[in-house]
């Protein structure tokens, strides 16, 4: 991961988050059972479930524990995938759709479960998630997902327009529904708290060492870094998403690595923090571009949305000018209040909006796509993948390892996805 990205110290997380755990760079060769790639929400809970089993792990991370989107998003904790429990059934079959569907409904779980169990020093809420509505076909699809979720048991709700506006503290929607497992965390401390649970459990991390070859021979992997060190293992698992890069062919090809910018307010004064998200919720809504907003434990109004591929400049605020935008229309009790934080992280998108698994060479597994939904998404791929590797079970995984297959046309990616971009914006009208 040789790439140069937007730093992570000017993040509201970077700022508030708990200490990392101390580690060190790889120096000198190491062996291990599995060695992994990539120090975030997957390859951490895959580490520490791997762990506490008995395997003996190490964690290779090109810069710090989190640095990817790990430490970057908007710390929503949301159920399910982009896709429906119906859609899920029609597109894999009643049997490995519900699957899937189980899969999805318990990755919030996973994460407020993990954070009690380990003590982790994480604020966090869970009072439910709300996703807007803003057109009458937006509307159709809370009715849909409220119907298909409530088939599985989930009391989820319809929200009329003005229920709407009273939950979320803003009157753009036409209503919308809320799943009631949703709920958020500072997901840096989050990530932080996998660290050093893994570590208390035995895993080994080297931070600031970049993986820069993969090699295979007599059944054995050899992971060297940039410093000339290396790692030996029977097995690797490659947790790169957003930030991947050309350590395995095609992989990162595979990928749409999106950026996605927040800002975050000083903190609200009572009178208006009372009136934005009143009861707790995180919100996130139905546009295709779609905004995603929540208050944090300091009561500062964070809104994020998608942005340009390049990557912007910390000192020029103009980058985010977009979002401070948005915060003015759909919150005007809140236009006037500085913005003391501006970041982004890149998103991993896979062609069809899925969690992809690869298995293209014996003994090595990767797993990519988090869609944006990776903070429970991924914590649970990571209980699956140590499943998956501890006992050799493929029904333990959501969905089938399958071939690695690069976007069409990548190297004019940013063209047709900015044609994609500008339709959207057209589709999904203004704030």
């Amino acid at each position: 991961m040789s790439q140069e990205f937007f730093p992570l110290s000017p993040s509201l997380w970077a700022a508030t988050a708990a200490p990392a755990p101390e580690t060190t760079p790889l120096q000198g060769d190491a062996k291990a059972d599995v060695v992994i790639v990539g120090a975030g929400y997957c390859g951490l809970s895959t580490a520490l479930h791997l762990a506490e089993r008995g395997v003996r792990v190490v964690v290779l991370e090109a810069r710090d524990i989190g640095f990817g989107g790990s430490g970057r998003n908007g710390g929503q904790v949301i159920p399910g995938m982009k896709f429906d429990p119906s859609e899920l059934m029609t597109m894999f079959g009643r049997e490995k759709g519900q699957r899937l569907v189980d899969f999805a409904a318990g990755t919030v779980d996973a994460v407020f479960n993990l954070i009690d169990k380990h003590k982790m020093d994480v604020p966090q809420v869970r009072r439910g998630w709300v996703q807007g509505s803003h057109t009458p076909a937006a509307l159709k699809m809370a009715e849909r997902r409220v119907r298909d979720w409530g088939a599985q048991g989930v009391a989820a709700q319809l929200l009329d327009r003005a229920e709407t506006a009273r939950l979320l503290g803003t009157d753009k929607y036409l209503g919308g529904w809320m799943d009631p497992r949703g709920g958020g965390v500072q997901p840096l401390s989050y990530v932080r708290g996998l660290a050093r649970a893994a570590i208390a459990a035995g895993v080994v991390i080297h931070t600031d060492s970049p993986a820069t070859q993969l090699l295979q021979d007599k059944g054995q992997w050899q992971v060297t870094t940039a410093g000339g060190a290396s790692v030996s293992a029977e097995r690797v698992v490659l947790c790169t998403n957003g930030y991947t890069d050309g350590l395995w062919p095609q992989l990162r090809k595979s990928i749409i690595n999106a950026n996605s910018f927040q800002i975050a307010t000083e903190p609200l004064p009572e009178a208006v923090r009372k009136s934005i998200l009143p009861e707790g919720h995180v919100s996130s809504d139905a546009r295709n571009l779609l905004l995603y907003y929540r208050i944090d434990h300091s009561g500062r109004l964070l809104m994020g949305g998608r942005g340009s591929f390049n990557e912007p400049d910390p000192a020029q605020p103009a980058d985010w000018s977009h979002l401070q935008n948005v915060i003015g229309k759909m919150f005007p009790q809140a236009a006037g209040i500085p913005i003391a934080y501006r970041w982004c992280g890149h998103v991993a998108i896979t062609r069809d909006y899925l969690p992809h698994l690869h298995e293209p060479a014996p003994g090595l597994l990767i797993d990519i796509g988090c869609q944006g939904r990776g903070v429970g998404l991924q914590t649970r791929m990571g209980q699956a993948l140590a499943e998956y590797i501890a006992t050799g079970d493929k029904q333990a995984l959501p969905v089938a390892p399958s071939k690695i297959k690069p976007f069409p046309l990548y190297g004019l990616r940013r063209l047709y996805v900015s044609a994609v971009i500008g339709w959207y914006r057209m589709t999904d009208g203004g704030v």
